[in-house]
Order: structure tokens, then C-alpha cells, then sequence
């Protein structure tokens, strides 16, 4: 079963927007993104906790996609 993972990647150009990708487990998810943006940064990676989205996010594993107009934003803490 795949989770949605949301990644940070940078690129020579910057930021990209928002990129989520579907995996069983964080480090898969690196190796997806890794191979689908072999000149980037893949500089966070991280399961978005509640966030939520309109658009595709894919339902297999390896589905990538970009969210234009969707920034990273580090994910919060609730610990004190």
C-alpha cells in the first residue's frame, strides 16, 4: 500500500513547486524522485500530515506529480 509523500526539490533554476510522490516508505520515495530529477536536490522529503489537495497525487507507486502554485512549507510541530 502506497502513502503520498511531499518533497521539496531543488534545481538550478530554484525551487520547484510543490512535488508529491506515491511510496511505501520514505526512502523509496527519495529513489523515485532522485530518478525522475537525476540533476536536482532532493532536499526534504516527508509525509504531509494533513495537508490536502484538489489535484491528482497519482494512486501508484512511482506517481510523481508538480503543483504549481503549491509551495514547501516545512511541516509544523504541535510539541511544545
Amino acid at each position: 500500500m502506497t502513502k503520498l509523500f511531499i518533497a521539496q526539490v531543488r534545481d538550478a533554476d530554484g525551487d520547484k513547486p510543490l512535488v508529491t510522490v506515491r511510496a511505501e516508505a520514505e526512502g523509496e520515495a527519495r529513489l523515485f524522485l532522485a530518478a525522475a530529477y537525476p540533476e536536482a536536490e532532493i532536499a526534504s522529503v516527508t509525509e504531509p500530515g494533513d495537508w490536502t489537495s484538489d489535484a491528482d497525487t497519482g494512486a501508484r507507486a512511482g506517481d510523481i506529480r508538480e503543483h504549481p502554485g503549491a509551495t514547501w512549507q516545512p511541516p509544523s510541530s504541535l510539541a511544545d
